[in-house]
């Protein structure tokens, strides 16, 4: 799968990002922006658990080239439902090496779908980016 475009279009899987969404609004409206990551990812999990969520916390992404493994450095936060890559981040900014970042573990996990979630902002909806994958034309 040749995966090279970001788009902002809809995506079959929205109405699952829209719920991670929710699950994310609903950590920051309890305990708010100015805590570490993990403080997050642990939470968020508690949330995922109660709506009964199928993810993986910190899975271990397999780095392929010419056909060999060549690594499996990737951890990216979160596989939900094993079609939606979310990273969670702690910082003044959604920064590029963030979504470049998140890009990485899209290609390596052969998933199109990407949410970076940054808490550390005082609406959540403002640290939401969204990132969708297509096949080169």
């Amino acid at each position: 799968m040749d995966l090279s475009r970001i788009r902002d279009e809809p995506h079959e899987h929205d109405s699952l990002t829209f719920a991670i969404i929710g699950c994310a609004i609903e950590v920051h409206k309890a305990i708010g922006p100015g805590l570490k990551e993990s403080v997050y990812e642990n939470c968020l999990r508690r949330e995922f658990a109660k709506r009964s969520f199928v993810y993986r916390c910190q899975p271990s992404v397999t780095v392929s080239y010419d056909g060999q493994t060549v690594g499996r450095s990737f951890r990216p936060d979160f596989i939900v439902g094993e079609a939606v890559v979310v990273e969670l981040k702690a910082a003044s900014a959604i920064s590029p090496i963030h979504q470049s970042q998140v890009l990485s573990y899209m290609r390596a996990s052969k998933l199109e779908l990407g949410l970076i979630i940054n808490l550390n902002v005082e609406i959540l909806v403002r640290g939401v980016k969204r990132l969708i994958l297509t096949k080169s034309e």
